[in-house]
């Protein structure tokens, strides 16, 4: 495991250089979608109400923190005891918890009327758009203080905890002036995932090229199964194979015009021949009957039970399907997606999700302690052993190795394939005046893509008048 994350942080350094870049819209995973649902939880305050009569000097100071939750893939649990802890840690203080797979739909009108959360854990890739929005309005907090200042429980910087290239890139620092805005919270490989069980059984080799990959799905057919599926409805999470594949075509230098929103990337041949690996997988029945029309478990389930080789995903995919029905001895593991040649860099698109605290919010320096209390090795632990993750520190996989599954471990070793290296991908923030949405720009085209309405060269060209209207703040 110690070998594990030396890779993964020899790897995320080589990405150091993207600091300059900004949030893709997509999932990431992300998992940016999860099953709809009306709920919303709430830890209600548990604090006495003042009195009239004079206090007690002694009493520890009342306090409420309100924090907003993304419900994914992991669950309420750890945020559910990680407020029991920090309350027990702080006297005096509540903290109020909304937390709901539509948080972003639910929050946005309190935002509006001015009731803004402290503390928001929620990706820049959210369907909803929320943080992306807030990024744009510069309406999140600097939070640089919190990483150059000491960690909760130890005088030593928090920045020195976080892994190296992930607080200088556009997820943490989007406007490229190297002030960090938002927090990492959980990292990971993503790529395409796969069942181990399968290839073992059939004698399968994991592909490497993109010759590989359509190869294999010509033997796949002649058992009845397609090569791949995707989250159709959500075609976000195609970004785990997308980007990997142009930073590998491209190079990393020449992959920053992505991120910047330069015209004449995305017609630039070397990136249209990319393009058309996506349009051959539906031109030549490689796609999934139905794709298009799944979401995410649906399309999950579908491939864990060996209807599609691969899916687009992330390591939370495990623990978001737990319960999911799937083909017996079904086993998790990844890949990075295909490449041209065999001796070509495999990237691998890191997840990163995030922890912010918007501009206005009324107990910011409350929100600062509670953002360190989650860096603390004891809710790394707590967060593997309650989540199957790990958060984007240097020494999370030592701490928690002994909590993650078979299959969770197995995907990071896929930082250890030979030419793998990780890629942190963020987006430059869209200039002031502009309203386009740039993931919605490369992958809402997808569905036509892979139904066979729109050509390859007419996704590039789509893509590309996208990024002439940011450039001139359309």
């Amino acid at each position: 495991m110690k070998r594990l994350i030396g890779v993964l942080l020899a790897a995320v350094m080589l990405m150091a250089f993207l600091a300059a870049c900004t949030p893709t819209e997509t999932p990431t995973e992300p998992p940016s979608e999860v099953p709809p649902s009306e709920t919303v939880s709430e830890v209600p305050s548990t604090s006495p109400s003042p009195s009239d009569e004079s206090e007690d000097p002694g009493e520890p100071e009342e306090q409420e923190l309100n924090i907003a939750i993304f419900q994914g893939g992991y669950g309420p649990e750890f945020w559910e005891e990680i407020i029991k802890r920090f309350e027990a840690d702080n006297p005096g203080v509540t903290v109020n918890m909304q937390i709901s797979p539509e948080i972003g739909d639910i929050i946005r009108p309190q935002i509006v009327a001015g009731d803004v959360p402290d503390f928001l854990n929620m990706n820049d890739n959210d369907q909803t758009g929320v943080v992306l929005s807030l990024i744009q309005d510069n309406g999140l907090l600097d939070i640089t203080d919190v990483f150059n200042g000491p960690q909760y429980d130890s005088d030593a910087p928090l920045k020195d905890k976080i892994i190296d290239g992930f607080l200088e890139s556009a997820k943490c620092a989007p406007y490229g002036d190297g002030k960090i805005y938002l927090g990492p919270s959980n990292a990971g490989p993503m790529g395409l995932v796969y069942n181990k069980n399968l290839f073992e059984q059939q004698g399968w080799s994991v592909p490497v090229t993109w010759d590989d990959f359509f190869a294999l799905g010509d033997l796949a057919k002649a058992e009845g199964i397609s090569l791949l599926t995707y989250q159709g409805i959500y075609p976000g999470y195609m970004e785990s194979v997308l980007f990997p594949a142009i930073a590998s075509k491209i190079g990393l230098e020449d992959f920053k015009k992505i991120t910047s929103y330069q015209p004449g990337i995305w017609t630039d041949p070397r990136v249209v021949s990319v393009l058309e690996q996506f349009a051959k997988i539906y031109s030549g029945g490689y796609l999934m009957p139905g794709t298009v029309a799944l979401n995410h478990t649906q399309s999950q389930t579908d491939q864990m039970n060996d209807k599609a080789l691969f899916i687009p995903n992330g390591t939370w995919m495990e623990n978001e399907m737990e319960d999911a029905e799937r083909a017996e001895g079904y086993r998790f593991a990844l890949t990075p997606p295909p490449v041209d040649s065999a001796g070509a860099t495999r990237y691998i698109m890191s997840s990163v999700e995030q922890f912010s605290i918007p501009a206005s919010a009324k107990n910011p320096e409350l929100a600062k302690r509670f953002m360190r209390f989650i860096y603390t090795d004891d809710a790394i632990k707590l967060y593997a052993e309650l989540c199957g993750a790990v958060m984007a520190t240097n020494n999370a996989l030592d701490l928690v190795s002994q909590y993650l599954t078979d299959g969770v471990a197995g995907m990071f070793g896929s930082y250890s394939e030979p030419n793998a290296a990780a890629i942190i991908v963020g987006f430059d923030a869209v200039p002031e005046g502009s309203n386009i949405v740039p993931g919605d720009e490369i992958f809402q085209p997808l569905s036509d893509v892979m139904t066979g309405s729109m050509t390859a060269q007419e996704w590039a060209e789509s893509i590309d008048q996208a990024y002439q209207d940011i450039q001139a703040g359309r």
